[in-house]
């Protein structure tokens, strides 16, 4: 049996459920994750949906289309940060769920977004990756121009999104 073969017993893709299980392996505990999402939904609803969000997050171009947005996680040296993975035709772009906490030069806490955004015409190559331990890890390794290595993790519709961010790298290299 194949992984895309649907499980019968709930009516949805195995390969979407294994997809939900890493973004559920990655974070806190199932109920601050619920939590967490529904937060993030209603940040959704009330920024006016996705491409308005994605407008108020980063600095966008009037002719920028937004293409595809993602659930994942950005793995960094701290840990998985989990967020949203913007994919537009004119970059790639993460921003966290929730803002982290972080020590200002002069000892004060401020909160803020973790934000990445990686024009298309930087990324030198993105490649999917598979945990050779567990297989069912699966990642997209982007690596830039400059040889910097940004890794998503935890995506629910693995495929899907590969498939979109290569397709974004395509076009942007044929303006």
């Amino acid at each position: 049996m194949k992984n895309t073969v649907a499980d019968q017993s709930v009516g949805i893709p195995i390969t979407y459920a294994h997809g939900i299980r890493e973004q559920v392996k990655l974070g806190p505990k199932i109920s601050k994750q619920v939590k967490r999402k529904l937060r993030l939904v209603a940040r959704i609803v009330q920024g006016g949906g996705m491409q308005r969000v994605f407008r108020q997050l980063f600095n966008v171009g009037p002719d920028e289309k937004l293409l595809k947005v993602s659930q994942c996680h950005l793995f960094t040296t701290a840990g998985p940060i989990a967020g949203l993975l913007f994919i537009s035709t004119e970059k790639l772009a993460f921003s966290s769920e929730r803002s982290l906490r972080f020590t200002t030069s002069t000892g004060e806490f401020i909160r803020v977004p973790y934000k990445v955004f990686i024009p298309l015409k930087k990324i030198k190559r993105a490649a999917p990756s598979v945990n050779v331990n567990n297989p069912r890890e699966k990642y997209i390794k982007i690596v830039t121009v400059d040889n910097f290595d940004f890794w998503f993790v935890g995506l629910v519709n693995y495929k899907k999104s590969f498939k979109h961010i290569q397709q974004a790298i395509c076009q942007s290299s044929m303006r």
